[in-house]
């Protein structure tokens, strides 16, 4: 295990560098001497707070807790049980007796017959007003069609539709000149819009514009290429200078100066956090050693001088002031207790018989109970396992 030890740690030492070797032990002296006051006084507070957590914070706890539930929670819960709840039933009960009980029995025996009675009158009535409606519908039926349909076919058939295949085929004539006259207008219009309008356009757009255009076109190519060259130019200028200005001494900066000191406040920093752990155990093992010299002293300066105190002194004190005082008093009692309830048991007695001899003066004897045949052998009759009660063995 040791030879595995060292040749495991050989290469981490090698790899930690002679800064943090020389660092170490004098870091670790520091924080020992630093943290072993904070890790005594850290533990003497501890002790103090489960001293005073188990012999007033546990027990006045107890008692708020006690007096929380004296105080709100049974009286809360016998209001509850025994106001609330009685007063609860009450009403419910009233409410059904007052409301549910004469709402139910009302619905049941006299809403629910005069509904069934307007339901069958009302059935009735629409039966006879059924009838009624049909009559009428079958006289206005044939009302409307003798009145109304058949002058409305005749004078369809008749007179309409004469006069309106006329009117189609006049219409029919009129459309066809029409179409004739309004096909010779289109092409009139079309030959003057195509020689008016469109050859002297493909002519403008073909002559003047494209050359116009491609003129426009190839300034805004050259326009474009100079300021094109000149932001590349600008840009250029702009990169060298924020380079040579910002970007240069600014990784200057961080590889020789931010990462070497970064690395020594790693360094360092790691080597104070080893330490602070290193230190904060090794002053738990002082703050228990000293943790048990104060008691192993306070029990020889105190506990085994008032253990021996109790053992030797007061024990035999309180057993020789139990014996010699304690017990005759207690004895002493215990008879004054015997003799009073014997007192009094005869005197009740007396008075019990006293009572007795009034009533009979009084009132006379009381009458003897007859006794009542249970139809069961008596005590000496009974048959037991040690006599026989047959004919035959009877003695």
């Amino acid at each position: 295990m040791d030879l595995e030890k060292a040749s495991g740690a050989g290469p981490q030492r090698d790899a930690e560098g002679c800064l943090a070797v020389a660092i170490r032990l004098p870091v670790r002296i520091v924080v020992l001497v630093l943290v072993v006051p904070v890790r005594m006084v850290w533990d003497a507070l501890v002790v103090a707070g489960r001293f005073l957590r188990d012999t007033v914070l546990r027990p006045v706890g107890r008692a708020l807790a006690w007096l929380g539930r004296a105080v709100f929670v049974w009286p809360l819960v016998g209001l509850w049980r025994y106001v609330v709840v009685p007063l609860a039933r009450g009403v419910g009960w009233l409410g059904r007796v007052l409301l549910v009980v004469p709402a139910v029995w009302l619905y049941r025996w006299v809403l629910t017959p005069v509904g069934h009675g307007i339901a069958w009158l009302c059935a009735r009535a629409g039966l006879v007003l059924a009838a009624v409606g049909r009559g009428l519908y079958a006289a206005l039926a044939w009302l409307g069609r003798y009145l109304a349909v058949v002058p409305a076919v005749w004078l369809y058939r008749w007179v309409l539709t004469p006069v309106g295949h006329g009117i189609a085929w006049l219409c029919a004539r009129a459309g066809a000149g029409f179409v004739g006259v309004g096909r010779g207008l289109y092409a009139a219009l079309v030959w003057l819009g195509r020689y008016l309008a469109v050859v002297p356009a493909v002519w403008l757009y073909r002559w003047v514009l494209t050359p116009v255009g491609h003129g426009i076109a190839w300034c805004g190519r050259q326009v474009a290429r100079g300021v094109r060259l000149v932001l590349t130019g600008v840009g250029f200028v702009l990169y060298w200078t924020v380079r040579v200005l910002l970007v240069l001494p600014a990784l200057a900066v961080w590889r020789w100066v931010l990462t070497p000191v970064g690395r020594v406040l790693a360094v360092v920093g790691r080597e104070v956090a080893d330490a602070a752990g290193h230190a904060w155990r090794i002053a738990g093992h002082l703050s228990r050693a000293v943790g048990r010299f104060l008691g192993t002293v306070l029990r020889w300066t105190v506990a085994e001088p008032a253990r021996w105190v109790y053992r030797s002194v007061l024990t035999p004190v309180g057993h020789a002031v139990r014996d010699a005082v304690v017990r005759p008093l207690a004895e002493a009692g215990r008879s004054v207790g015997r003799a009073t309830r014997q007192a009094l048991a005869s005197a009740r007695l007396t008075a019990r018989q006293a009572r007795a001899d009034v009533r009979r003066m009084l009132f006379g004897e009381p009458a003897e109970r007859r006794p009542v045949d249970r139809r069961e052998p008596s005590a000496a009759e009974a048959r037991t396992l040690g006599s026989s009660t047959t004919a035959l063995t009877k003695d």
